[in-house]
């Protein structure tokens, strides 16, 4: 289970996170929804080690690793898929791939490659190729691989539909739904509202760096004014 406790976070005098709490539990994915600017991304990354939180606590599966480095935080189980994808472009897809286990011991490194090609037979089929050369769908998939890599417990998602066309929107987002399928604990934000609920089973909708809605999807579903109140009616193609 990961649970992020009453977290601030700051940009010099400016407060981005201001006591956020979320937890999300094997084989369910938590969404978090906000405007742009609203802390969701600052979350992620604070909780990952990537920026350092003012107070707060981040506790994986009983195991306290706020402040801890980012590779210890991955060695620890929780890992993070980037906004944007960030894959290292000059690099096979399966050079891209074994630095995401890097953490990982070659037994184990050689297994979870297994099960990455079994999950995206795209990859297998491209693995000798420059990642570069990958559509935005499929560089997607090679980011989901690549955090799998390290056999997670939790991982969390950083706008996985971003830049996509809209008909690769929906298998991206089957594919986030698949992994937490597979056990693992997902903490997704996602500006696409309409396609990440129906993907989610639980929601936190934060504003001004606060959790403003917690609560099941099919609340947020069923009462899609909670959702408009905080993203506008756009956010729900509506």
């Amino acid at each position: 289970m990961l649970e992020i406790h009453d977290l601030h976070v700051s940009y010099g005098r400016v407060e981005a996170v201001r006591g956020l709490s979320a937890s999300v539990v094997p084989g369910r994915v938590t969404l978090v929804l906000g405007a742009n600017g609203a802390g969701k991304s600052t979350t992620l990354r604070a909780a990952t080690g990537l920026v350092p939180a003012d107070s707060g606590e981040v506790v994986l599966d009983g195991q306290p690793i706020t402040g801890m480095a980012t590779h210890k935080i991955v060695r620890n189980g929780l890992v993070l898929v980037p906004e944007g994808r960030q894959v290292f472009a000059p690099l096979t897809v399966e050079e891209n791939l074994v630095l995401g286990g890097y953490v990982a011991k070659k037994e184990q490194s050689s297994k979870e490659l297994d099960r990455v090609y079994e999950m995206f037979p795209v990859l297998r089929e491209r693995r000798r190729g420059p990642a570069g050369l990958l559509s935005g769908g499929e560089q997607q998939m090679l980011a989901f691989g690549r955090a799998l890599m390290s056999a997670p417990r939790a991982m969390m998602m950083d706008e996985p539909s971003m830049g996509l066309a809209p008909a690769m929107v929906e298998s991206v987002l089957g594919t986030v739904r698949d992994i937490a399928n597979s056990g693992i604990a997902l903490l997704v934000v996602e500006q696409n509202a309409d396609m990440g609920l129906e993907i989610a089973d639980d929601v936190v909708v934060v504003a001004r760096g606060e959790v403003v809605f917690s609560g099941p999807a099919e609340q947020a579903r069923s009462d899609t004014s909670v959702v408009r109140a905080f993203l506008g009616e756009a956010a729900l193609g509506a």
